[in-house]
């Protein structure tokens, strides 16, 4: 992985501080002080990390971080000075890994940096091409683009995606997803299999992923069966 980390700052001493102290940690800090500039240099350059300040000119950080998560899946940590709670819910449901509140210590901020590259890197497998798991987050992506899955969507992909080419029966696969041995119907298998196909396919409509075998069950194989 790459040390190129991208400090969105507009307060030039700040952005200077935060840069020093992680160039000081091995990193290399680019500066950027306008909402406008940040997702055309992401795209560019793909940066390991992005400090992305809540409140910029030009464009807000929210809208920088949703536009993001529509074709990358790089760290996104949210600095800002508004601590209200419904802030914070806002910026993780876009898609940010973290977030530290002004005022904070640059340290703290490096501390986090480090700590989010090193979950990522440690929870994200490519599984298939195109496909990536994150089991910290129970979150994957399907050529860049974030599934939207339930944790019990996530788990079940997991767990095929691990074993690929091998059959399960739906018994087995619930005996997978619902550990505590709570009475559902083996249908339900059927209708998780159901949305994770219509979540992939409306990312790629040709993808074939998941494959039923008649009476006996699923199993998972990126390779279209003829």
């Amino acid at each position: 992985m790459n040390g190129n980390i991208l400090v969105v700052e507009d307060e030039p001493k700040l952005a200077r501080l935060l840069s020093d102290y992680l160039k000081a940690s091995g990193f290399e800090p680019f500066l950027l002080a306008h909402g406008s500039e940040v997702v055309a240099w992401v795209r560019e350059h793909k940066p390991a990390l992005v400090l992305l300040d809540l409140m910029l000119p030009g464009r807000d950080g929210m809208d920088i971080c949703k536009e993001l998560r529509t074709f990358s899946s790089v760290p996104v940590i949210m600095v800002t000075a508004r601590v209200e709670e419904i802030d914070r819910l806002l910026g993780l449901e876009l898609g940010a890994d973290d977030y530290i509140c002004k005022p904070f210590s640059p340290r703290e901020v490096v501390a986090r940096v480090k700590a989010v590259l090193r979950r990522t890197r440690d929870g994200q497998t490519v599984q298939a091409e195109g496909l990536v798991l994150d089991e910290h987050r129970f979150r994957a992506k399907y050529h860049d683009h974030d599934l939207g899955l339930t944790a019990v969507e996530f788990k079940l992909l997991q767990f095929l995606v691990a074993n690929p080419g091998r059959i399960y029966s739906r018994q087995q696969l619930m005996d997978q997803i619902y550990p505590d041995a709570r009475i559902v119907s083996d249908r339900t298998i059927d209708s998780h299999i159901k949305k994770l196909r219509r979540k992939i396919e409306a990312i790629d409509p040709g993808a074939r992923l998941i494959h039923s075998v008649y009476s006996v069950g699923y199993k998972f194989e990126p390779v279209p069966i003829a």
